[in-house]
C-alpha cells in the first residue's frame, strides 16, 4: 500500500521536477547574463574614470600658469619688437654723426700732414742753405736732427690718419649693414609683431574654447558615470530574479519532501491534489510577480543604457572639436604661434648682429680716441722740439751776421709752421670728446636688451613648443579614451538587453506554471494544521517583502503563526527594512 502511494506520488510530481529543470535553465541564464552585464558596466566605469582623468589633465594644461606667463612674455616681446625700427634709426643717426665727426677730425689731420710737408721742405732748405756757411758741419748735423724729428712727427700724423681711415671704414660698413637691417625692420617687424599679437589672442581664445569644451565633456562624462552607477545598482534585479527563481525551485522541493514524509503520507489522493494545485498557483503567482518586476526594472535599465548612445555621440563630437578634427584651422594655434615667434627670433638675430657691429665700432672709436690722444701728445712733443731747434738755429745764425740771415728766414718759417701743428692738435683734442660721445650713441647701454630679447624669445619658443606637445599628447589620450568609452558603451547596449531572450524565457516559465495551475485555486482550509510546517518552511525561504505578500495572498497565515506575534512582527519588520533598503 505504501509502495503504491509512493509510486502514485512520483507520477503526480513528475511535472514539478520538469518545471524545476526549466527554472534552473532560466536561473542559469539570468545569473550569466547579469554577471556579464555587471562586468561590462564595471569596465565602462573604469574607462570613464580614465576619460575624466584625461579631461583633468587637459584642464590642468589649459590652466598652466607657465602658459599665461609665456603670453605675458610674448606681449612684452611684441612691444620690444615694435621699438626696434626706432632703435635702429637712432643707431643710424649716431653712425652718421660719428662719420661726420671723423671727417671733421680728418680735415685737421690733413692740415697736419700738409704742415709736416712744409716743415720737411724748410728743414731741407736749412740744410742746403747752411752748406755754404763756415760752420756747415755744425749746421748740417743740426739740420739733420730737425729733419729726423719732422720725419718722426710725420709718421705720428700718418698713423693718426690711418686710425681715422680704419674707423671710417668700420662706420661705413656698420652703416651699410644697418641700412639693410633698418629696411628689413620696416618690411618685417610690423607684420611679425602683428602676427604675434594675433596668434597670442587666438591661442588665448582657443584655450578658452578648449576649456569650455572640456567642461562640457566632463559634465556629460560625469552624467554617464552617474547613469552607470545607477545601472549597476539597478542590476540587482538580476540577483533578485535569481533568488526568486531559487525560492520557486525550493518550494517544489519542499512540496516533494512534504509528500514523502509522515504528514504528506496521511493525506489522501484528493488532499494531495488540492495541495499540489495550491502550490502550483503559489509558484505561478511568484513567477508572474517576478516577471512583472523584471520587465519593469530591466526595461528601465535598457532605457538608461540606450541613452548612453546619445551621450557618447556628444562626447565624441566634442572630443573631435578638442582634437582639431572638425576642420577648425588645424585645431592647434600653438603651432602657428610658434612659427611667428621663430620669425621674430630671426629678426632678433639681426638685432644681435647689428648690436655687435655697433658695439665693435663704438669700442674701436673709443680705442682710436685714446690712440689719437697719445698721438697728439707725441706730435706736440715733436712740434716743441722743432720749435726749440729752430729757435737755436736763429740764435746761431744771428751771431753769424749777414752770412746767417738767409738761414734765419727759413728757420723763422719753420717755427711759424711748427706753431700751426698746435692749432690742428688743439682742434683735434677739442673734437675727441665729440667722437667719444658719438661712439656712445652708436652702442647705447640699452642695447644690452637685444640679447635679453633673444633669450626671452628662445625661452618662449621652447615653452610654446612644450605646451603644444603636452596639449597634443593630452588630447590624443583623451581621444583614445573617448573612443574606448564609445566602444564599451556599444558593447554594453547589446549585453544588457535583458528583454531579448531572457525576458521571454522567464515569461515562458510563468506561463507554464499558470498553465499547470489552472484557473481555480483549490480550498485547503481543512488542511491548515497539517500543512502548517510546510507553509512555515516555504515562508522562511523568502528574503523579500513582495514574496511574502504574494505567498499570503495564496496561503493565508494559520492560527499558530500568531503564537509569537511580537517576535514575528519584529523579525518581519527588520527584514522588510533590509529588503526596502536594498530593493
Amino acid at each position: 500500500m505504501v509502495h503504491a502511494l509512493v509510486s502514485s506520488n512520483a507520477v503526480a510530481y513528475t511535472s514539478g521536477r520538469d518545471i524545476s529543470q526549466t527554472l534552473e535553465s532560466a536561473r542559469s541564464q539570468v545569473e550569466e547574463r547579469f554577471l556579464e552585464g555587471g562586468t561590462v558596466l564595471l569596465s565602462v566605469m573604469d574607462v570613464l574614470n580614465r576619460l575624466l582623468n584625461s579631461l583633468e589633465s587637459v584642464t590642468t594644461t589649459l590652466d598652466n600658469k607657465e602658459a599665461s606667463d609665456t603670453s605675458a612674455d610674448l606681449r612684452a616681446t611684441v612691444e620690444s619688437l615694435m621699438a626696434l625700427p626706432v632703435t635702429e634709426e637712432n643707431r643710424q643717426q649716431a653712425l652718421v654723426s660719428l662719420a661726420h665727426t671723423g671727417r671733421e677730425l680728418r680735415k685737421h689731420v690733413a692740415d697736419m700732414q700738409e704742415t709736416m710737408r712744409y716743415l720737411r721742405t724748410f728743414a731741407v732748405t736749412v740744410k742746403i742753405t747752411g752748406a755754404g756757411l763756415a760752420e756747415f758741419a755744425g749746421f748740417a748735423g743740426f739740420a739733420q736732427e730737425i729733419l729726423e724729428r719732422i720725419y718722426s712727427g710725420t709718421d705720428e700724423v700718418n698713423r693718426f690718419a690711418t686710425h681715422l681711415d680704419s674707423l671710417d671704414k668700420e662706420v661705413k660698413l656698420a652703416a651699410s649693414f644697418g641700412a639693410g637691417v633698418s629696411k628689413s625692420y620696416a618690411d618685417t617687424v610690423p607684420a611679425v609683431a602683428g602676427a604675434l599679437r594675433d596668434d597670442a589672442a587666438k591661442i588665448a581664445g582657443h584655450r578658452k574654447d578648449l576649456g569650455v569644451i572640456a567642461r562640457e565633456v566632463g559634465a556629460i562624462a560625469r552624467a554617464v558615470q552617474g547613469k552607470v552607477a545607477s545601472t549597476l545598482s539597478a542590476l540587482q534585479i538580476g540577483d533578485i530574479t535569481r533568488q526568486r527563481i531559487e525560492h520557486v525551485q525550493a518550494t517544489f522541493s519542499l512540496l516533494e519532501d512534504f509528500f514523502a514524509g509522515e504528514d504528506g503520507a496521511r493525506l489522501d489522493a484528493g488532499a494531495r491534489q488540492r495541495l499540489q494545485n495550491v502550490i502550483h498557483h503559489l509558484t505561478a503567482a511568484q513567477m508572474s510577480d517576478m516577471c512583472a518586476n523584471f520587465q519593469r526594472d530591466s526595461e528601465n535599465v535598457v532605457k538608461t543604457i540606450a541613452s548612453f548612445d546619445h551621450d557618447m555621440r556628444e562626447i565624441l563630437k566634442l572630443r573631435d572639436q578638442m582634437s582639431g578634427q572638425s576642420g577648425e584651422a588645424g585645431g592647434n594655434f600653438m603651432r602657428a604661434l610658434e612659427s611667428s615667434v621663430s620669425a621674430a627670433h630671426e629678426i632678433v638675430k639681426q638685432v644681435d648682429t647689428a648690436s655687435r657691429q655697433a658695439d665693435q665700432v663704438s669700442q674701436s672709436t673709443i680705442g682710436t680716441a685714446a690712440k689719437l690722444s697719445e698721438a697728439i701728445g707725441n706730435i706736440r712733443a715733436v712740434k716743441t722740439d722743432i720749435h726749440y731747434m729752430a729757435l737755436n738755429t736763429n740764435l746761431r745764425c744771428s751771431r753769424l751776421g749777414e752770412e746767417g740771415k738767409s738761414i734765419n728766414v727759413v728757420t723763422a718759417e719753420l717755427r711759424i709752421f711748427a706753431g700751426k701743428l698746435d692749432d690742428s692738435a688743439d682742434a683735434i683734442v677739442n673734437g675727441l670728446p665729440a667722437l667719444e660721445a658719438a661712439a656712445g650713441r652708436v652702442a647705447p647701454a640699452t642695447d644690452a636688451g637685444a640679447g635679453n630679447l633673444g633669450e626671452s624669445l628662445t625661452s618662449a619658443v621652447g615653452n610654446i613648443r612644450s605646451a603644444a606637445n603636452v596639449m597634443e599628447n593630452e588630447l590624443k589620450v583623451l581621444a583614445e579614451n573617448g573612443r574606448e568609452v564609445a566602444t564599451k558603451i556599444s558593447l554594453l547596449i547589446g549585453k544588457l538587453d535583458f528583454q531579448h531572450n531572457l525576458g521571454e524565457v522567464l515569461a515562458g516559465c510563468a506561463d507554464m506554471l499558470e498553465g499547470v495551475a489552472g484557473t481555480d485555486v483549490a480550498d485547503i482550509s481543512d488542511l491548515a494544521e497539517t500543512i502548517a510546517p510546510l507553509d512555515r518552511k516555504i515562508f522562511k525561504h523568502y528574503t523579500m517583502v513582495q514574496e511574502r505578500s504574494v505567498h499570503r495572498g495564496i496561503i493565508p497565515a494559520g492560527e499558530d503563526s500568531t503564537s509569537a506575534p511580537a517576535e514575528t512582527a519584529k523579525a518581519e519588520n527588520d527584514e522588510d527594512l533590509f529588503a526596502d533598503a536594498l530593493f
